[in-house]
């Protein structure tokens, strides 16, 4: 009864999130509650629950609460701005080096974790010249979305937020143990610009000259009151300091986020009101990812309160053979990407990744690495998700219809998936 009420729960959660009828934060935390008293919980019992999942989360709550108003103040800034204007004008008419500035600038893009902000800063700047040098848009859209999904494994991005709120682990925490199959992915992404340049040299590109955009003066008047050129060196220091430290571990993240964001408001915008404006700005979009995530521990807490994830688990060993249950976490990471298709981020990581990893653990795999290998998958799969309101903006701003950049794009992102899996398991991150 336990085991068929949580299976219950775990198709309603992903339907409702997949059909997009409710706000994630009402479904993960209704659903299971309900689950919970039909299971013969008193209210006060899962009360607890919901505490103890909650305080899982706050940490990591608080990291997207500062980080994500941190990156968007830097936008402010006009810092991302000067850094491609810098790398277009270094690539001039060269065709691979278009395409590696195109791997460089939508990486740094994406320090935020913001997909929107990625697309917006990267596809808009590319577009005129990838047109101009008649090299395929599909590559522009193919190379910037490999970038978010390699740079999404940082701490605020928010795959990784949700992975650690599953883990009940700090998400910085969880990065470090990643970084090394991210400089892995971010590598291959270069590789890839350098074949992708070469395929567009074989189709032909190459011929003509890089055009002006064209400014709409008018809509960017209030973006242009708010740039500090004259503050690009500082800003790029601060920022660059502030990646070393999360990096290090020497400051808790949210601690580093909050001190950087404080000395940025206080440098660049000397100003209450300006200050509050920013803040204000930015804070919406922090804060729905962060009640997202007090709601995603919620879930977890009482997921675990109830048991209803280890009976669940014993419901599926009795169906998954037995040679297979030591590799579980190995499957789930290589066909990570096709699932994060279809399925969205918070059905992802809050309803499938919680039972895989109860399901592991009976076969001796550790949670942590059932983690690591689908988180990979899932990030990279970002750019081509039909679940995913960005890759609309992107094939929009591109130019390209979403099928298209489907079928160009996610062979080179499985393989992307695959190649950082294969090296994890080498480096004897992610143990077999």
């Amino acid at each position: 009864m336990v085991a068929l009420i949580g299976f219950i729960m775990i198709f309603l959660i992903v339907f409702l999130l997949l059909k997009g009828k409710m706000s994630p934060i009402v479904v993960l935390a209704l659903i299971p509650t309900i689950a919970a008293l039909l299971l013969g919980f008193s209210p006060q019992e899962i009360a607890r629950f919901i505490k103890d999942g909650i305080s899982t989360t706050t940490s990591n709550g608080i990291l997207f609460i500062f980080s994500v108003i941190y990156f968007g103040v830097m936008s402010d800034t006009g810092m991302f701005d000067v850094i491609v204007n810098f790398l277009v004008k270094k690539a001039g008419n060269n065709v691979i080096a278009v395409t590696v500035a195109t791997a460089i600038i939508a990486t740094i893009a994406h320090l935020d974790g913001t997909t929107a902000t990625t697309v917006l800063i990267t596809i808009p700047a590319l577009y005129p010249v990838y047109k101009a040098m008649k090299i395929d848009t599909k590559i522009l859209l193919c190379l910037t979305g490999a970038c978010m999904g390699v740079m999404n494994l940082l701490p605020w991005g928010g795959p990784v937020a949700r992975a650690a709120t599953v883990l009940g682990m700090d998400a910085n925490d969880l990065w470090h143990i990643l970084i090394p199959i991210q400089i892995v992915g971010l590598v291959f992404n270069i590789v890839l610009a350098v074949l992708l340049g070469m395929l567009a040299v074989k189709q032909g590109a190459g011929a003509g000259k890089g055009e002006v955009v064209d400014v709409d003066e008018k809509a960017k008047d209030e973006e242009d009151a708010l740039r500090r050129p004259k503050l690009l060196i500082f800003n790029l220091l601060l920022t660059i300091g502030l990646i070393v430290i999360l990096s290090t571990g020497y400051l808790s993240s949210y601690v580093a986020f909050l001190l950087a964001l404080s000395i940025a408001l206080a440098v660049n915008y000397p100003d209450l009101k300006l200050q509050d404006k920013l803040i204000k700005k930015h804070a919406p979009a922090a804060l729905i990812i962060s009640a997202t995530l007090f709601a995603a521990g919620a879930m977890v807490g009482i997921f675990d309160g109830t048991g209803m994830l280890t009976e669940m688990a014993n419901a599926l060993m009795s169906i998954i053979p037995d040679f297979m249950g030591r590799f579980i976490h190995i499957v789930f990471g290589i066909i990570a990407l096709p699932l994060g298709l279809c399925i969205g981020t918070d059905a992802y990581f809050y309803g499938i990744m919680p039972l895989v990893m109860e399901v592991g653990q009976s076969y001796g795999v550790d949670a942590l690495n059932t983690a690591l290998t689908m988180v990979i998958g899932k990030n990279l799969a970002l750019m081509v998700s039909p679940l995913v309101p960005a890759t609309y903006l992107a094939t929009g701003l591109a130019n390209v219809e979403l099928k298209d950049h489907m079928k160009f794009s996610i062979p080179w992102y499985w393989a992307i998936s695959v190649i950082m899996i294969v090296i994890g398991i080498i480096f004897q991150i992610i143990p077999l």
